[in-house]
């Protein structure tokens, strides 16, 4: 009797565990190993929460206190990597532009810098991310 119970108790914790490992897999992006293993180099012992983003991958995670995401193509090559900073850490004709054409308050701000070394800025307003050039010139508005 005790072996059939025994025997019940293994096999119920081992679907347990079976099922707990496929939900997390289910809730994060299958993301290739050529990404996985370039994320890693790059930022070596850091866990990323992965998205697809239009066929690319987008890891979002915390470096050096600081909430970052990096976005790699299939082939595992870094596109762009975006920074939180600080609102006061925008140009300052980011918040001037803002105010005069009434996108609302900045709740966040964000640096981004392509691949290539160009450097945007956005600002989350209400409706929105407004994008802006290295220089502070508006670029274009994501709408929510």
């Amino acid at each position: 009797m005790k072996k059939i119970v025994l025997v019940i108790v293994a096999m119920s914790l081992s679907s347990v565990a079976y099922s707990q490992e496929k939900n997390d897999k289910e809730e994060g992006t299958e993301v290739p190993v050529i990404v996985e293993k370039a994320f890693q180099k790059a930022y070596p012992n850091v866990k990323a929460k992965w998205e697809d983003e239009d066929g690319k991958y987008e890891g979002s995670f915390k470096y050096k206190g600081q909430e970052t995401s990096v976005v790699y193509n299939a082939q595992g090559i870094l596109e762009e990597k975006e920074t939180e900073i600080k609102v006061n850490e925008l140009p300052l004709n980011i918040p001037v532009y803002i105010t005069k054409n009434k996108l609302g308050k900045i709740k966040e701000a964000a640096k981004i810098v392509k691949a290539d070394g160009t450097v945007n800025y956005e600002a989350e307003v209400n409706g929105g991310d407004a994008l802006f050039d290295a220089k502070g010139n508006f670029i274009k508005l994501h709408k929510d």
